[in-house]
């Protein structure tokens, strides 16, 4: 059997780069059980509701769906259940300092096999107010646009 190699995305955040100020990502392992890691292998998840809780010096992951294996049985696995992630010391202690700071959350970004092996990105974050959002929308939509012209006038100069 081959080894599995590169990345391949299961799920994404977008929502939260949406809602938040992205300002450290950090990449770490999930502990799973077995039919867990089937179903996500099938590309099942949503990472649209999930958060991450320090508790007690480890670095828990909440409200994260992944649906039950369809050909598991009694041994199957609950949704939402919360699942441990694998982070360094000093990685969860910096991440516990900063979360406790008024406005900053940890959220998922990204949950995707890396060789192999189940990984989520995860991301120290300060909620943005309405106006960041809309200027966040104006910005990409003032890109586009400048996208668009650049590219139109190239094609007429190529004409």
């Amino acid at each position: 059997m081959a080894k599995e190699t590169g990345r391949k995305l299961i799920a994404q955040n977008k929502k939260a780069r949406h809602d938040y100020h992205i300002l450290d990502t950090y990449e770490c392992g999930l502990v799973l059980w077995g039919t867990e890691v089937k179903s996500l292998r099938q590309g099942k998840a949503s990472l649209a509701d999930g958060f991450v809780h320090i508790d007690g010096h480890e670095a828990w992951l909440h409200n994260v769906h992944v649906p039950e294996y369809t050909q598991g049985t009694w041994t199957n696995h609950s949704a939402r259940r919360k699942r441990k992630l694998l982070l360094h010391r000093v990685e969860i202690d910096k991440l516990e300092a900063k979360s406790q700071e008024s406005g900053h959350t940890i959220v998922p970004l990204a949950l995707y096999f890396k060789d192999g092996r189940a990984k989520v990105e995860i991301a120290l974050a300060k909620g943005k107010k309405e106006f960041d959002k809309r200027q966040t929308l104006r910005e990409q939509q003032d890109r586009r646009e400048t996208e668009r012209a650049v590219s139109a006038a190239r094609r007429r100069q190529r004409a």
